[in-house]
């Protein structure tokens, strides 16, 4: 460290001490996004001498914070391919009771999050658990935060479920590195004895996340009933004044086929209704609930551009126009894009087959919103008007030639609306799984199954390598990275162990004392700050705390992983908690009422069961 250091009337302890503090008080109270402040910190500590560049930037090539990047790849090729929807759709079914509803969204949440990064995976839920909340008639209120919380116990029942039990996972690797270039031989056979070759395994946080997932969510099921308030989302899709017209065919050799229009999931859709069928030119109006479909049926809906996009992505459901098929670009490159049509294009007064919209444009329009007028044509047979608001599937190039177009007043491109390529539904889940086997019996590292299952993603084309570049997200990666460096500061300067001979003494001396106390340290950062960046900063504090009462690291490092995940009590303590904020209408009270008993129950799990898996 500098020599200034020797005369300065702080230590670097101190520096880093106060440092962290601010950081923790930028988190709470500005809206400042987490990496800019994480960076900011180790900026500074880099100034100041404290770090150096390759430590600063050591965090950057941890395994965990790449094993997550590499997730995040795995989780968008299955959202995708539509494989969370078509699991979701058969698990969740058609319950009577708001209680058995919850359990039975719950069950599989939490089944899929084990195995699959959870922010992603609440992210493709969101709208999924939305819909079908609107199909049973029941508030959407009572199942947003059971679906955070679901996805956030199912995480911590094994190593990839969350991002916060790689980031330890990269802690246990790095310290097990320290050792290795310090050739100290002892220290590297203790390690290896508590924490295995390659730190924690598949299922090490089992023993502790799987009873806190079945005694957690059974509370869910039984006391949300009674904590969570009804309430309506501030932005609502049925608020919206735009009614579409939309043709959509029933695919041959689909799922669809011989399907009453309940079974097939199609009646009491949010936001659409079924207008009527046209079967070989004969037209069923006011379609009855046991009207069975057949192959090539078109099937006129109004409603929505939400619901819009939801028909496009129902597995047997395709565009009625054949002209979807004759665009130059593939199918899983495109998107849906809203286009305003103004008084100078030159197609106004045409209909779209005569006005030729696909040579024209490169584009094809799937629906047509014409002033809530209800639009009985088929869409080839719509004469545009000036005002008429489109929905077009064209390439995400569309949107940039036709921006500033006098052909159009408005275009603005609608996120996340890739047709998804159920053809491949399969070939990712069945990749998802060899993923989890070769890490479950050590066949290779997390990190090496997880590069290679996205490998083979990318190759099977489950995703193209332009949505597997958009799908890292790359502001938890630098917090994650930049969290790392801030650990490494309070080790090299001392901090982290004048903080863990606090606690000792705070403790008494009792192992137990202490594991309950570093725990409630990591909770109330996890709900004050960031969960990977509590996990970071908590761990270092943890393991000097082992190492000064003598004691097997391991219940101290699993009640940190435990802790920074099971933020239940604010909507900040966990990302999944701020997701369901706005779709569910909540109030900062609602995590508060539910959440605080829940992080009582899941802390009391894991500070008794811990220390009978890894022994003090």
């Amino acid at each position: 460290m500098p020599q200034f250091w020797a005369n300065s009337p702080i230590t670097p302890s101190q520096f880093t001490l106060g440092l962290v503090g601010m950081v923790f008080a930028l988190l709470m109270f500005t809206a400042l996004a987490p990496d800019v402040i994480l960076v900011a910190a180790v900026v500074m500590l880099m100034l100041v001498g404290i770090l150096s560049p390759n430590e600063a930037l050591a965090g950057m090539s941890n395994e965990g914070m790449i094993t997550v990047a590499v997730l995040f790849i795995v989780g968008a090729a299955v959202r995708e391919t539509g494989g969370v929807e078509f699991i979701a759709s058969r698990l969740f079914g058609r319950p009577k009771t708001p209680t058995t509803a919850v359990a039975r969204m719950m069950l599989p949440t939490m089944g899929l999050s084990a195995f699959m990064n959870n922010t992603p995976l609440v992210a493709m839920l969101i709208p999924a658990v939305g819909d079908w909340a609107r199909k049973l008639r029941m508030p959407v209120s009572r199942f947003m935060i059971p679906l955070s919380y679901a996805a956030i116990l199912g995480g911590t029942c094994t190593l990839i479920g969350t991002s916060t039990n790689l980031v330890v996972q990269g802690l246990l690797i790095k310290e097990q590195q320290a050792a290795i270039r310090s050739k100290d031989l002892q220290e590297i056979a203790r390690l290896q004895a508590e924490n295995g070759a390659r730190g924690l395994s598949m299922f090490s946080i089992t023993w502790v996340g799987l009873p806190s997932a079945i005694l957690g969510g059974l509370y869910i099921v039984v006391f949300s009933r009674w904590l969570l308030r009804d309430r309506r989302p501030a932005v609502s899709t049925s608020d919206d004044p735009r009614e579409y017209t939309v043709e959509m065919q029933v695919a041959p050799e689909g799922p669809l086929i011989g399907k009453s229009i309940e079974a097939a999931g199609l009646r009491h859709l949010p936001g659409v209704f079924l207008a009527e069928i046209d079967r070989g030119g004969t037209i069923i109006p006011a379609v009855s609930p046991q009207e069975v479909l057949q192959a090539n049926d078109r099937l006129q809906f109004v409603g929505i551009v939400e619901s819009v996009v939801d028909l496009q992505r129902i597995r047997g459901l395709l565009p009625a126009t054949n002209q979807v098929h004759k665009l130059n670009a593939p199918r899983p490159t495109r998107c849906l894009i809203e286009a305003v049509v103004s008084n100078s294009c030159p197609l106004v007064g045409k209909t779209i087959r005569d006005g030729r919209f696909r040579n024209t444009y490169n584009a094809v329009v799937v629906a047509v919103a014409r002033n809530g007028e209800r639009l009985q044509q088929k869409i080839g047979d719509i004469e545009l008007h000036a005002g008429d608001t489109l929905l077009v599937e064209a390439h995400p190039s569309f949107y940039d030639q036709q921006r500033n177009s006098r052909d159009f007043f408005l275009v603005s491109r609608i996120d996340d609306t890739n047709p998804p390529r159920h053809d491949k539904a399969w070939i990712a889940i069945g990749l998802l799984l060899g993923l989890v086997t070769l890490t479950t019996f050590n066949v290779m590292s997390v990190l090496m199954a997880a590069m290679l299952c996205a490998g083979l993603m990318l190759f099977f084309k489950c995703l193209s390598v332009r949505n597997a570049r958009r799908s890292v997200d790359w502001e938890v990666l630098l917090a994650i990275a930049a969290s790392f460096a801030l650990g490494a500061a309070l080790e090299k300067t001392g901090a982290a162990r004048n903080i863990a001979e606090g606690m000792i003494q705070l403790a008494g001396g009792s192992p137990w004392v202490a594991l309950a106390v570093i725990y409630a340290m990591t909770l109330i950062a996890t709900e004050l700050i960031t969960n990977n960046a509590a996990a970071a900063l908590a761990c270092p504090f943890a393991i000097a705390t082992a190492r000064d009462l003598n004691v097997s690291a391991m219940p101290f490092v699993i009640a940190v992983a435990m802790a920074a995940s099971a933020g239940f009590a604010t909507p900040i303590g966990y990302q999944t908690n701020l997701m369901v904020y706005g779709p569910g209408g909540y109030k900062f009270s609602d995590y508060v009422k539910i959440g605080i008993p829940l992080d009582i129950l899941v802390g009391v799990i894991t500070v008794l069961l811990a220390p009978f898996v890894w022994p003090f």
